[in-house]
């Protein structure tokens, strides 16, 4: 299912690249709600979410003949998404009247014992997937994103390829994320 899916995208984003409107309607239809969720997540703001939406989607217009349909349209819409939501948070902390809003939206917008509840499910779920990968896959993810390490630097530490690096981060995040689709209750 997941293989006839990327098929679709890849077919609707040929079809964008050519401009045709029907087909960035049903990528904004299939795609809109997952980046409105991740927004809200990141912002805390339905208004600021539901922008930086429309701010993404604006992008992937603008940008259509540039696109790559072998690339995962998913992937590429979530990092417009994340680059959109970090420079309104910049932007809010650098505008003392801005952030005032974003960050009262933000404290109003949680119940603070259920929020600290939250998180040390979030915590214990993240201990858990991070539990089921391999080895070697698990020093690897821990060095990028616990470290901050580049996928060269973890390349050379561990003397392996930066290809080997980059699909094993790959295949670690693909593995965190079916987990933690599984164990969506929770969070």
């Amino acid at each position: 299912m997941l293989e006839a899916k990327n098929h679709s995208d890849k077919l609707l984003v040929s079809e964008l690249r050519n401009g045709n409107e029907k087909a960035f309607r049903q990528l904004f239809d299939l795609y809109h709600q997952d980046i409105y969720g991740y927004s809200i997540s990141l912002l805390k703001s339905k208004e600021a979410a539901e922008e930086n939406v429309q701010d993404v989607f604006m992008k992937v217009w603008q940008n259509r003949e540039n696109l790559n349909p072998e690339q995962s349209f998913k992937a590429y819409i979530f990092t417009i998404a994340r680059n959109q939501a970090f420079n309104s948070l910049n932007k809010a902390a650098n505008d003392a009247l801005l952030k005032e809003a974003i960050f009262y939206e933000s404290q109003k917008s949680h119940d603070y014992g259920d929020y600290s509840i939250r998180e040390a499910d979030c915590k214990k779920l993240r201990k858990e997937a991070m539990g089921q990968l391999p080895p070697k896959r698990k020093k690897i993810f821990k060095m990028s994103r616990k470290k901050g390490m580049t996928y060269e630097e973890i390349s050379q530490e561990l003397g392996i390829s930066i290809n080997t690096v980059r699909n094993q981060m790959s295949k670690a995040l693909e593995s965190m994320r079916v987990f933690f689709q599984v164990h969506d209750e929770i969070i």
